[in-house]
Order: C-alpha cells, then sequence, then structure tokens
C-alpha cells in the first residue's frame, strides 16, 4: 500500500487577500451608496435655503402650491384660492418646474 505525504502550503497571503477584498468592499460601499446620499442631500438642502415667495412646489406628500410665506420652519402653501396650509420646510420635496420636466423626460 502506497502512502502519500501532502506538505501544507504557506497560508500567509490568505489575511492579506482578505484584508485588501474587506477594503475594497469599503471603497464600492462609499462609491456608490454614500457619496451619492451626501451629494443628493446637499443639493436638497440648497433648494430649501433658496425658496422664495412665489414660487411653485410639491410637498413630499404631493401636494403643489405656491409659497405664500416663509416664516423660519414653516412654509404657508397656497393650495387653491384663498386656501391654505402650513408645512415644514423640510416637507417641501421640489420646485414644480423640476417635477413637471422630469414628468415630460418620462414620458417622451
Amino acid at each position: 500500500m502506497q502512502t502519500f505525504i501532502f506538505l501544507q502550503g504557506g497560508g500567509g497571503n490568505a489575511g492579506m487577500f482578505n484584508l485588501i477584498f474587506f477594503g475594497l468592499i469599503i471603497l464600492v460601499f462609499w462609491l456608490f451608496i454614500i457619496r451619492p446620499q451626501a451629494k443628493r442631500q446637499r443639493e436638497q438642502n440648497n433648494f430649501l435655503s433658496s425658496l422664495e415667495k412665489g414660487q411653485t412646489v410639491v410637498t413630499s406628500s404631493g401636494i403643489i402650491g405656491k409659497i405664500n410665506k416663509i416664516e423660519g420652519d414653516i412654509v404657508t402653501i397656497e393650495v387653491g384660492s384663498k386656501n391654505y396650509i402650513r408645512v415644514l420646510k423640510s416637507a417641501v420635496s421640489k420646485e414644480m418646474t423640476d417635477a413637471m420636466s422630469k414628468q415630460e423626460e418620462s414620458e417622451a
């Protein structure tokens, strides 16, 4: 009967490979998730700080109206003839012209 003896190879490179692989996962996570989200948040904050009376906006719940008054963090929106609602500034999601242009692009 024959006896085979197998020598174990050195496993020193496995730890380095795992470390590099983990680093690549973190890099991909940052590039595709964290960075774009931070960019969108920055754009939204710039938009909210540039709100002014007379702009037609859409709230996060889908209400369309014209800004009548801005008092700190509260925005009064005219939704009809002498019908006003008060919402938090953070509830205003986009300007109506931006919303309409995106809708027209999706229909084309």
